[in-house]
């Protein structure tokens, strides 16, 4: 299935969450000369613009972008996100992908890898990326892309995993896909994003996430908004980091109230933080 395209959710409070995760894990990388690989499941285009057709139909980048940018104050690390997507984005009007935000950070010796199905969307971030040599984004199934590349040559690598979950097989695919990849690099540092919805494979799916071959990660949730009484509807998002920067638990318990009562649509908005290292 191809009908998900991420143009419609562009900006919203996941992408937020996600993003300000995604800066302050590439941040922490980029500390060492070593280089690493970056690795995108699922790239989309790589930039979005707010005043398409697609981001107007939903409007969810109000609620999300839009209030980041408008806030009068925020902690250290929310400010120095908010800054960096100032200066990265061609216009107030457009919104990063993964991948640009990735690229923006990645040094020289660094390496991209990129997967995205969406034969359009793929176009775009061809489009997008092709000036790039250290860059190189392939149309094919990302499960199997990704665990081909591992292990870098590098030995260090950042790997963000964010289907669309459009699907239920979804949910044991990015679980199975964690285990395959941990067994064959056991030290790579990887994300990965999930939906908070009413649906029962997403209430379980941190749950199975715990249950992994790691014995050092950190989980964060921000829920936006109570979940609806029709149960329809994302009300939040999560991400499972495997191998975080040992800064991250301690980054997101002193950002994440403020960002969760920034983007909060209810009195149902709350966060979960949690950490293990063995």
């Amino acid at each position: 299935m191809l009908s998900y395209r991420h143009a419609f959710h562009a900006g919203n409070h996941a992408d937020i969450l996600k993003h300000f995760i995604l800066f302050l894990t590439l941040s922490y990388f980029n500390r060492k000369d070593k280089p690493y690989w970056y690795i995108d499941t699922h790239s989309g285009a790589g930039l979005y613009r707010l005043a398409d057709d697609a981001a107007q139909k939903t409007g969810e980048h109000q609620q999300g972008i839009g209030r980041l940018l408008a806030a009068p104050a925020l902690p250290a690390e929310l400010e120095q996100f908010r800054q960096h997507l100032r200066s990265i984005l061609p216009a107030s009007d457009f919104y990063c992908g993964s991948p640009r935000l990735a690229q923006s950070l990645l040094r020289d010796s660094d390496k991209m890898r990129l997967f995205e199905l969406h034969p359009t969307d793929f176009a775009l971030l061809q489009e997008n990326t092709r000036a790039d040599r250290r860059i190189i984004a392939k149309q094919s199934d990302s499960y199997q892309g990704l665990i081909s590349l591992l292990p870098p040559p590098t030995r260090r690598a950042l790997v963000l995993i964010d289907p669309p979950y459009e699907q239920k097989q979804d949910y044991r695919q990015v679980v199975k896909t964690l285990q395959a990849a941990l067994r064959r690099f056991a030290t790579g540092c990887y994300l990965l994003w999930y939906p908070c919805l009413s649906r029962e494979e997403s209430r379980q799916l941190p749950a199975e996430l715990h249950k992994l071959p790691a014995t050092h990660w950190v989980q964060a949730e921000l829920h936006a908004h109570a979940p609806r009484s029709d149960g329809f509807g994302m009300h939040g998002s999560g991400m499972f980091v495997i191998n975080p920067p040992y800064l991250l638990a301690e980054q997101l318990a002193a950002n994440l109230p403020a960002l969760t009562e920034l983007l909060a649509q209810d009195e149902g908005a709350r966060f979960v933080l949690e950490q293990e290292s063995a």
